[in-house]
């Protein structure tokens, strides 16, 4: 949707310097008409085909239409109950969607035009609810709160484009560069004069565009309606009335008004009007000039004749360039007849009596102030529009722009003129002296907006200082508290200008840099609230790596859903995040974090405490690219120590089953080969090993135990009646039948023990005698890895050499447990030669008290074996 501003202004936002668009409502200069402005606008023919060949490119805003269709629908169910913060808050999407599809670096000019256009949906839709009044009035509050908040965003989007694309096209042209090396024209006319001051001046165009910006955001308010309930008659029929009724008159007996009705008597006779007169010059003198400062003048012109005041549009015409077309060569051909005098010949004398009227008490504010705008009188603007700082900044740079054209006119025209009063040329001043007056004004409201957020953005883009500007956005996030946050759509606005800014090359220096980054960073904690991983990702992927790191791995870490975790990561991996650096700080945040416990406290043995699940399920993260099959192995390792230390085994269970059970083959298919593992990997694998083998062993033994507790019981003998003689032959048979199956049963049982038996000792002795160097022990490497530090290298080996001496002499009693109810009595006596083997050197995973256990449990087997006429080692004994 093309926004008003462009129709109006086309010439602005799209082609300062080569509009053709003829028309006089469209006025861009106090000193040019715009017919005026588009001749010299194509003077240069360098600048004409830069601007034509860049007038052929379009921007379609349906593109933002179909960008905002299901999340408006999503948005209307809710919208109602939240003030219209719904409708709102598509603008996240909506500038993500327009920034993602317009990321060459030649769309960045229309990109700001899409996004206020974006803005501007927003409003008309908000506008549109509070007509209908719906949410109440509290709605209505908080939808006319978030509506001006937006107008005002709009307005800036709008200045930054106007003055940038000045800025960043027009200025850089080379044809525009050589003429400005061709010094000024001299012995022109003062539109050829004005012409070239326009083409050749950069300073005075930003000006002009700034007074073309503040003529359209001017809002008229009651302004708009002084009119409407009036008669075109206003040519003082009421004074009229009154002289021709002196006698009897019923109309303000013995006040004396003027005796003659031209449009100086009032002044000249010293005596006003009759008062409803008065109050129509009144009312007229205002509509007029509101019309000026919101850039009507054609508008102006025909309210003066609409309402029969003539000599009013006569006196606003007095400002225009004076050419003679009549003095330029005829080209063949054509006839040479006589054209009209465009301008006023005696514009100088104009400007004279106007300043005169302006700076004189006897005329009204309305009448003065709208003199004041073509003969550069700076206090009767000031008197006027004294409470509104965009109302304050026309004025000045009107002004401004007014006595920089009458100096290049008078320094170059070959004519004399009348001179205008000191205190006009004392009137120059620069931007930053303009902004240093408005922050220092009498008016409280004018001070307040200067000092405002808003202010200070579109001061600093008028004054091209981005330096400065990104130093206050950072002191406006140091002024939030800690846990607070600058409201979310400031954010987003903030950190969109920041792009900007990034894009045409204006953050250059390191600091700049870094501040750039910080506002980027707090948009990206803002969208992290809202939880929508696309936006996040791409915002992120224009940040250093450690701070998109951190950022999106925080983001991660509040992800509970499987889908939606796999929907985060398949966005960072669109954006061109670090996934791989992303996934392990995630997992590593969630796996050391802090878990407070539990209301209902922890969970019995056996089951798993939520916190413990959220800490097991984050290693999805790792699952997702085959890539990190050694940052899986590593990071599930780590959980698996730390659980077997809390002894919560059916967590380490629960991260051994996270690990695929073909890792081993998509860690040689990533390296090449088994042998060309890394360090980390090598380690990590051989960890994961003993681990497997450790729950085969446990498992294989809880199986053997539940099966020790299946053994079958033997059928309960019946009781005999004393009253029968003999036994009934039906129970007699019944008990048999029991009885055979009862040990049919039994010697199954037997048999199943004795198989499991055998498979849990083989289970547990290969946790015992786990090859190269052992179980828990790291295969020889070279080298430690490069990163040991970060890895924390030395603390996992500590933990390691820890579990070494609480698990292994765990799963010898098991062993001594299951060979003993076994019968497997030499077996046991055995475990304390494999202890005190040299070669593995289990002895020293011991402490002294549980060795005195496990040697008092093989006493007592030696003492068994003695009782069944062995020798204390088993063997038989011999004479």
């Amino acid at each position: 949707m093309e926004s008003s501003f462009q129709h109006r202004r086309s010439s602005l936002l799209r082609l300062p310097l080569n509009s053709t668009a003829n028309s006089q409502a469209n006025n861009l200069s106090i000193t040019l008409l715009p017919d005026e402005q588009d001749m010299f606008r194509n003077s240069s023919s360098g600048a004409l085909g830069l601007l034509r060949s860049l007038q052929s490119r379009t921007i379609n805003a349906n593109d933002l239409t179909s960008l905002s269709g299901d999340s408006t629908l999503l948005a209307d169910d809710i919208d109602e109950a939240d003030q219209g913060r719904g409708k709102t808050d598509i603008l996240f999407a909506h500038f993500y969607e327009v920034l993602h599809a317009h990321n060459n670096t030649n769309d960045t000019l229309d990109v700001v035009q899409l996004l206020a256009q974006a803005c501007q949906q927003v409003v008309e839709q908000l506008e549109l609810d509070i007509e209908r009044g719906v949410g109440g009035n509290h709605g209505t509050k908080q939808r006319e709160s978030s509506v001006k908040w937006l107008k005002q965003e709009i307005n800036t989007w709008r200045l930054l484009h106007a003055l940038y694309y000045d800025r960043l096209l027009l200025q850089t042209d080379t044809q525009a560069d050589d003429e400005m090396q061709d010094g000024p024209m001299l012995g022109g006319s003062e539109k050829e004069v004005i012409q070239q001051l326009y083409s050749i001046n950069a300073q005075l165009r930003e000006y002009q565009l700034v007074v073309d910006w503040l003529e359209k955001c001017y809002e008229q308010k009651d302004q708009a309606n002084a009119l409407q309930s009036h008669d075109r008659m206003m040519a003082w029929e009421n004074t009229l009335f009154q002289l021709e009724n002196l006698q009897g008159a019923a109309f303000g007996r013995g006040h004396e008004i003027c005796k003659q009705l031209d449009p100086d008597a009032p002044v000249r006779e010293g005596k006003p009007l009759h008062a409803l007169d008065m109050e129509d010059n009144l009312r007229l003198g205002r509509a007029i000039f509101a019309a000026i400062r919101n850039g009507h003048i054609d508008e102006a012109l025909k309210l003066c004749k609409h309402f029969g005041q003539t000599w009013r549009a006569a006196i606003l015409e007095g400002w225009r360039l004076h050419e003679d077309p009549n003095f330029e060569q005829h080209v063949a051909g054509q006839s040479h007849e006589k054209l009209p005098i465009e301008g006023n010949p005696r514009r100088d004398i104009w400007k004279r009596c106007a300043w005169l009227l302006a700076d004189s008490k006897k005329y009204d504010e309305y009448t003065r102030a709208t003199a004041a705008v073509f003969c550069g009188h700076l206090g009767a603007l000031k008197s006027l529009l004294h409470s509104s700082w965009h109302d304050l900044l026309w004025a000045y740079i009107k002004v401004q722009i007014d006595i920089r054209v009458e100096s290049e006119i008078r320094g170059c025209c070959m004519k004399r003129y009348q001179p205008m009063p000191d205190e006009y040329w004392n009137g120059k001043m620069t931007l930053e002296q303009i902004f240093d007056e408005l922050s220092v004004a009498k008016d409280v409201s004018v001070r307040d907006y200067a000092q405002c957020q808003l202010g200070v953005i579109q001061q600093h883009i008028i004054l091209d200082t981005c330096g400065e500007l990104l130093q206050h956005m950072c002191r406006w996030l140091d002024a939030v508290p800690k846990e607070a946050q600058l409201p979310p759509h400031q954010l987003r606005f903030m950190a969109h200008i920041v792009l900007f800014m990034r894009q045409i090359g204006r953050v250059e220096q390191q600091p700049q840099q870094q501040q750039a980054e910080r506002i980027i960073a707090a948009y990206v904690e803002s969208l992290i609230q809202r939880g929508d991983p696309q936006p996040i990702a791409y915002y992120a992927a224009g940040l250093p790596n450690k701070l998109q790191v951190q950022l999106y791995a925080k983001f991660l870490t509040q992800i509970d859903e499987k889908r939606l975790r796999q929907q985060a990561l398949d966005a960072a991996l669109q954006a061109g995040l670090d996934v791989e650096q992303i996934t392990r700080h995630t997992v590593e945040s969630i796996r050391l974090g802090s878990t407070p416990p539990g209301i209902q406290g922890e969970p019995p043995t056996g089951s798993i405490s939520a916190a413990d699940k959220r800490k097991i399920q984050s290693l999805e993260y790792l699952i997702h690219l085959v890539e990190q099959r050694g940052e899986l192995l590593w990071q599930a390792n780590a959980m698996m120590r730390h659980y077997l230390a809390s002894n919560k085994i059916e967590c380490v269970r629960q991260v051994f089953a996270m690990v695929p059970g073909d890792v081993t083959s998509q860690l040689i298919n990533i390296y090449g080969a088994l042998d060309n593992l890394g360090p980390r990997e090598e380690c990590s694998l051989k960890e994961y090993l003993c681990y497997k083998v450790y729950l085969a062993g446990v498992d294989s033994f809880n199986d053997w135990t539940r099966l020790q507790q299946a053994r079958p019981q033997p059928p309960q003998k019946g009781t005999q009646n004393s009253g029968q003689a003999q036994d009934n032959f039906t129970e007699r048979m019944n008990a048999q039948h029991k009885e055979q199956t009862y040990l049919s049963e039994l010697a199954r049982w037997e048999q199943k023990v004795k198989e499991q038996s055998k498979m849990t000792t083989d289970a547990l002795f290969n946790v015992l005698l786990f090859p190269e160097k052992g179980w828990l022990n790291d295969p020889f490497i070279a080298k430690e890895p490069e990163n040991a530090a970060l890895l924390h290298w030395e603390n996992r080996l500590l933990q390691m050499e820890k579990l070494r001496s609480i698990c292994l002499p765990e799963i010898v009693l098991l062993l001594h447990e299951v060979m003993a109810k076994s019968r497997d009595h030499p077996g046991c006596i055995r475990l304390a030669d494999e202890i005190a083997d040299e070669r593995r050197q289990l002895y020293k995973v011991y402490t002294k008290h549980k060795l005195a256990e496990l040697l008092a449990k093989i006493a007592d087997t030696s003492l068994q074996l003695l009782n069944c006429k062995l020798d204390p080692w088993g063997y038989p004994i011999t004479a």
